[in-house]
């Protein structure tokens, strides 16, 4: 399935892999959890490394390990739980990430404006119709009257 990338449309080469399933070798996240109980396993992995965070889990937790994920999945669980956006804040702005922030799960259109002012800078929908309409929005507005990440 296609993602936005850096307002861009490419294709997603990532594999979410359940806390349950076998690792695969390529591109792959696993659940926050899966990362603190199988971490040596993890570093050994042939592949880029995600990981998936949920609206639970601590960026302050993650901090010591960030430089080793090319990928932070942020599952937000419902469009209207703004908790994610608060760590996707945290992983730019206080821990300084430099990789990919992606947002997945349950978010609108009508917050990707906001969702890049706090450092995400991907965004995998339900459905890929909603592609186009995505990049829209991330230029609804042309002034700023705070500070952000980007």
């Amino acid at each position: 399935m296609q993602l936005i990338k850096d307002q861009q449309i490419i294709e997603n080469t990532w594999q979410y892999i359940a806390d349950n399933d076998e690792l695969k070798t390529g591109d792959i996240s696993v659940s926050f959890a899966r990362w603190q109980a199988d971490k040596k396993q993890l570093m050994a992995h042939d592949g880029k490394l995600g990981i998936r965070m949920s609206t639970t889990d601590s960026a302050d937790e993650l901090a010591n390990d960030l430089e080793k994920f090319q990928l932070i999945e942020l599952d937000f669980p419902d469009f209207a739980d703004g908790r994610l956006f608060s760590q996707a804040w945290l992983l730019r702005g206080r821990y300084h990430y430099q990789g990919e922030i992606r947002a997945i799960g349950h978010y609108i259109p009508d917050q990707v404006f906001y969702l890049a002012r706090v450092g995400v800078n991907a965004f995998s929908p339900k459905v890929a119709e909603e592609l186009p309409d995505i990049i829209k929005k991330l230029k609804d507005f042309t002034v700023n009257y705070q500070n952000s990440i980007n």
